[in-house]
């Protein structure tokens, strides 16, 4: 029988890994400048806390979760993403008793969700994201915001667009939720059964609905900026000056909700507007959260954080046709020709790798031209030949791949050699 990958999921092969490992590197070096300390959760957790924390009008919680009870009847729940996770944990290990607030966060790792599979969208994706937790303050949504445009900047992304709209603070919120019911609920009949559902749920929802979004009441429909009190108004003007001086260029959409119930005030996307990338653009999302802390047990703590799909990413790179700067080369490949030549380059390259060197050498017993051939397909800076003759007079044969210049070293200056050549 011959087994194949799941659907919405995909094998990452030698070649292709290392531009993860690029973007992965980058995302921890902006964490560190950021002063963000990385976070690793459980890969499942129960089944209420996303449903509480996400929220249970959501899509995700209602057609896209992964859940499953376990040998104890507990239903159980691949994680979907990752900032419910997050705030579990900073409520669980009381990281709100720490000294330095806000506590800043990030994480790495495999989220899940029942999708259709798609240009850079996948049942099983890895996602980056932050979190930072116990802070009022706009400045901080400014630099939550900054930190995603730097990574996609650092990574080489240029056709970027951002958007940020206001949810406000409750009072506004839910100023605006009875202003929409009113305004939907005479032709809710009109609408798809999701939108219908979400009409004393959570109404805002249905503005981010895909199916109906050309329905003419959609255009019409009261914003979310008529209903701010002066307090959200304040909040929102402060972004947006800060995202002024960080000269971060940004447009305001007051139809932006996203997609999960706990944003309030900040909401925000950053969009590839590459040509070609697709039909769905948005390559990162995220808001604060003001409340959630409280809804999964903690203190009253507010946040704000957004993730970023790894995989859109890397798509959006494609789509600008930009080549990641990787290091594919390796500093030295031994060819050994002899069976005592060849027992002895085993020690040498370990000693090449115990020295921080990057080597390899021939497994197959292959002949000499077919062993340049394997360090030509390597990309070798420095091919080291020996055979019996030089492992007798105790020296080796070094070319330079670049210049083409061979030299006689000392097999005990070899190491040294190679460091300094590099």
């Amino acid at each position: 029988m011959a087994f194949q990958i799941p659907r919405g999921t995909q094998d990452i092969l030698p070649g292709e890994v290392e531009r993860w490992q690029f973007v992965e590197q980058k995302a921890r070096e902006l964490c560190r400048l950021y002063q963000y300390k990385e976070i690793r959760t459980p890969i499942f957790e129960h089944t209420e806390l996303f449903a509480r924390g996400v929220g249970e009008s959501t899509d995700i919680v209602q057609k896209e979760m992964y859940t499953f009870e376990d040998r104890k009847g507990r239903s159980i729940t691949l994680r979907p993403e990752g900032t419910a996770s997050t705030v579990r944990s900073f409520v669980e290990k009381k990281l709100y008793a720490n000294p330095h607030q806000p506590t800043k966060l990030y994480y790495i790792g495999p989220m899940f969700r029942y999708e259709r599979p798609q240009t850079g969208r996948f049942r099983q994706f890895v996602q980056f994201g932050i979190e930072a937790i116990g802070s009022h303050d706009p400045a901080i949504d400014a630099e939550v915001i900054s930190l995603a445009m730097n990574l996609y900047n650092s990574v080489g992304l240029k056709k970027l667009k951002l958007i940020i709209n206001s949810l406000g603070d409750h009072e506004s919120r839910k100023a605006h939720k009875e202003a929409l019911i009113a305004h939907f609920e005479p032709r809710i009949g009109e609408f798809c059964s999701d939108c219908q559902n979400r009409l004393k749920q959570n109404p805002l929802r249905i503005l981010d609905c895909k199916k109906d979004s050309g329905h003419e009441l959609m255009k019409s429909a009261p914003s979310i900026l008529e209903y701010l009190n002066e307090e959200s108004v304040s909040y929102f003007e402060k972004l947006k000056s800060y995202l002024t001086d960080l000269n971060i260029s940004y447009e305001v959409d007051p139809n932006l909700v996203r997609g999960l119930d706990y944003y309030n005030h900040t909401a925000f996307e950053i969009m590839s507007d590459a040509e070609g990338f697709g039909a769905i653009t948005t390559l990162a999302g995220g808001g604060r959260y003001n409340g959630l802390v409280e809804d999964i047990g903690g203190p009253k703590a507010p946040g704000i954080g957004f993730a970023m799909s790894i995989e859109r990413l890397l798509a959006a790179l494609n789509a600008e046709g930009y080549s990641l700067p990787l290091e594919e080369s390796i500093d030295c490949y031994v060819v050994a020709l002899g069976d005592k030549a060849k027992d002895r380059s085993v020690s040498l390259v370990n000693e090449l790798r115990q020295a921080g060197l990057t080597a390899e050498k021939d497994y197959e017993d292959k002949k000499m031209k077919a062993q340049f051939k394997a360090a030509d397909r390597l990309k070798a800076n420095f091919v080291a030949v020996l055979g019996e003759d030089e492992l007798e007079k105790n020296i080796i044969t070094v070319k330079n791949m670049e210049t083409g210049d061979q030299t006689e070293v000392s097999i005990n200056h070899f190491i040294s050699f190679i460091q300094e050549s590099k």
